[in-house]
């Protein structure tokens, strides 16, 4: 069956030039992700790919019968470390160079774990604790805000 029959289709149409507008707003604005919602339609563009999700107000989704009752959120995580201020991250000290840490990786307190650049300055930075990195939340050149969780250290 195909899904082009529009009244066969669960979801409204796609509204591609909305699409498209909000493509164009993240290229202006050097933005990684916009969010729109309006008449029960929301829409998020992601940089580097698109995902499109149809929402109605009124309609409930069930939980999954084995959903677990509480995920963390990197933000939630008592390991996280969060960005000191506003910038680009990068994950090396020069791009020919490797990356300070890498997921697995054990690492020490005061350890430099990526640079954050803000105003021409490179900011290291710094593991607060010893422990595994679990996890980079960010990618090597991408704009990080105030408090956005960077990394994971268990």
């Amino acid at each position: 069956m195909s899904d082009t029959n529009e009244t066969a289709a669960p979801h409204p149409p796609i509204q591609a030039e909305a699409v498209r507008q909000l493509a164009m707003l993240l290229n202006e604005t050097g933005l990684t992700e916009i969010e729109y919602e309006a008449s029960g339609l929301r829409i998020r563009v992601v940089k580097g790919g698109v995902v499109v999700n149809s929402v109605v107000a009124s309609a409930s989704v069930p939980a999954p019968l084995n959903a677990p009752a509480h995920v963390l959120s990197p933000a939630d995580h008592p390991g996280t470390v969060k960005s000191p201020m506003v910038g680009v991250a990068y994950l090396s000290a020069e791009p020919s160079t490797p990356p300070f840490v890498q997921v697995g990786q054990s690492v020490s307190e005061g350890q430099t774990l990526l640079l954050i650049e803000a105003m021409k300055t490179f900011n290291p930075v710094r593991a607060p604790r010893s422990g595994t990195l679990a996890a980079l939340l960010v990618g090597d050149g991408q704009p990080v805000e105030f408090g956005e969780p960077l990394a994971i250290i268990e």
